[in-house]
């Protein structure tokens, strides 16, 4: 997840709106994120065994996906300022769940770590399962906090950061998504290997 890079869309989309109707949109949209991963984490077993998707496959598409985000972000241009429609009612009915929710905040990237990390939850952690569900729903929950905070302090952040601020953040986390991506897809071409031989 990246925050920072949903803040200045966040900005642009609830310029109409009052103090009180941008919290709103803002806990909306993180709630419906966390509603998305916990659904994908509690279910990825479940996905992965209906369409036949090996592990190694997964990581390796996983990989691919963050990568291609990650140059995205890192390569990207400079968002030209958006501006509000006078519609603000018609607003808020609609930007929490997309495209706050989904793509900014629970997008491709993140749904395939939580699809990934399903599996290897199962196979290392057997006994233990109820348990580090619930772990890990903890650290989506603290995850998605920090997500709220961004978001109900972007009109500042981005009035202190500035365009260009927000622009450094958002190569910064695109290289460390590329970084982690890449990760993913080395670690899912090496198994794939390993299980071939065996």
């Amino acid at each position: 997840m990246n925050p920072f890079s949903t803040a200045p869309l966040f900005v642009a989309l609830t310029a109409g709106m009052d103090r009180k109707a941008r919290n709103r949109q803002a806990l909306l949209a993180c709630l419906y994120a966390l509603g998305i991963l916990v659904v994908f984490l509690l279910l990825g077993t479940a996905i992965i065994d209906f369409f036949r998707i090996s592990i190694p496959g997964l990581r390796t598409a996983g990989g691919l996906i963050m990568s291609v985000i990650g140059f995205r972000m890192l390569f990207s241009t400079p968002a030209a300022p958006m501006t509000a429609t006078p519609d603000a009612k018609q607003q808020r009915v609609e930007i929490a769940f997309t495209p706050l929710a989904m793509p900014s905040l629970a997008g491709p990237g993140s749904i395939s770590v939580v699809l990934t990390a399903t599996p290897q939850i199962r196979s290392v952690h057997p006994d233990d399962l109820v348990a580090v569900y619930v772990a890990v729903i903890v650290g989506m929950v603290i995850t998605i906090g920090i997500c709220l905070l961004v978001l109900r302090a972007a009109s500042s952040m981005v009035r202190f950061l500035g365009q260009s601020g927000i622009d450094a953040m958002t190569r910064i986390f695109g290289f460390l998504i590329i970084c982690i991506g890449m990760q993913f897809l080395l670690t899912g071409i090496s198994d794939f290997f390993g299980l071939r031989h065996i």
